[in-house]
């Protein structure tokens, strides 16, 4: 039997709530309230009479929702972990707790109250005990509190598995339908029209992007709308494109030792890309080695090229509302239970596609953030 006294020090000791450990329950709930938000625009999107602006509004709400999930999963896991790290940390303690329960389960009171000193070693027993019974008491219940947040976090993660499949589905088809509805629009206003052959010279001929962006103008076929539309006002404030996360700034090398003029965003399989602002199509397609481009014109000479796409949508010379869609992003929707794998091991692999982003006035390249609102945690 282990000795009271000691017993009484085990018992004693202060053990401190993690600080600042987040409502994983709460983010999940959260998290479900908003895919099933998404589940209701996308039934609502059939009926809308812009169905376009409805798909990808639900698309983004989709978008939000699995990202909230993400996080709630994440830490769900890494709350899991922590309590399982401070079991392990205190196994020896924890054994000896558990053992001086059973053994004073098990015990008659009179034995218990029997000392081998006699009467006064059996009242200093008593002390002790009358001390470390509430601390026994108190520490065994915050034990039992920690087993029961560790089999909810668990259980919170097992759970999540169908609310991921459910909402994969669900954003898959509204892409789908949102590309049916992009090629039936047919309400776009449009400032130009480009001539294939001049589009084409302007593709083969064009060596670097700077020389492409500059021969734009060239490839209009016949007159062009004006635009009197300034955004200087909005300068620094523009939302991005798409939702993620900022990998590499202006003029800082890749691996390759390769600087660029624009930014890098590294985003999540088929995230949705959309208009900034209120802008015309001024080119879509392949171009170069940077894949599918887009560049927008929202204000006479000032361009923004969006490189990286898988799909893009519209037509050269429409003028597109703020929030339209552009296109969507390469790779696959993960399955739920990568997601899961994903969010215990903290790799952050869920980003894995890149959006190049370009900024050109009258030709010069100009840091993408003195226009847009980047930071190094941009979602």
């Amino acid at each position: 039997m282990i000795p009271l006294r000691r017993l009484a020090c085990v018992a004693l000791i202060a053990f401190a709530a993690p600080a600042g450990a987040q409502d994983a329950a709460g983010l999940a709930r959260a998290a479900a309230a908003e895919l099933e938000a998404a589940h209701d625009r996308l039934e609502g999107a059939e009926r809308a009479s812009d169905r376009v602006a409805a798909l990808t509004a639900t698309i983004a709400a989709y978008e939000k929702g699995l990202a909230a999930m993400r996080e709630s999963l994440r830490a769900a896991s890494l709350r899991e972990s922590r309590i399982q790290a401070r079991f392990e940390a205190q196994s020896e303690e924890i054994g000896a707790l558990l053992g001086t329960l059973q053994t004073l389960s098990r015990e008659p009171a009179p034995v218990l109250m029997l000392h081998p000193d006699g009467p006064i070693g059996t009242a200093r027993s008593g002390m002790l005990m009358a001390e470390a019974a509430p601390a026994l008491t108190a520490r065994a219940e915050e034990l039992r509190a920690q087993l029961s947040e560790a089999r909810e976090m668990r259980a919170l993660q097992e759970a999540a598995a169908d609310q991921l499949a459910g909402a994969l589905s669900g954003v898959q088809s509204a892409r789908t339908a949102l590309s049916q509805a992009v090629a039936e629009r047919t309400d776009l206003p449009r400032r130009f029209t480009a001539d294939p052959m001049k589009t084409q010279l302007l593709i083969a001929t064009a060596e670097t992007l700077r020389a492409f962006a500059d021969g734009l103008p060239e490839i209009a076929e016949g007159d062009e709308a004006p635009t009197r539309q300034s955004i200087a006002g909005l300068k620094g404030q523009l939302p991005l494109p798409v939702q993620g996360t900022l990998l590499r700034r202006a003029e800082e090398a890749d691996a390759a030792g390769v600087t660029r003029p624009g930014i890098v965003l590294a985003t999540r399989p088929r995230a949705l890309v959309t208009t900034p602002v209120p802008a015309t199509i001024r080119y879509l397609g392949p171009l170069m080695d940077y894949g599918n481009v887009m560049v927008l014109e929202p204000q006479a000479g000032l361009l923004f090229v969006l490189a990286g796409l898988d799909i893009v949508y519209g037509e050269i010379g429409e003028v597109l509302p703020q929030g339209a869609p552009l296109g969507l992003m390469g790779g696959e929707d993960p399955a739920p239970g990568a997601i899961l794998a994903q969010a215990r091991d903290g790799s952050g692999q869920d980003r894995s596609e890149t959006l190049y982003m370009e900024v050109r006035e009258g030709g010069t390249p100009l840091d993408p953030e003195t226009w847009f609102a980047v930071t190094k945690d941009t979602q």
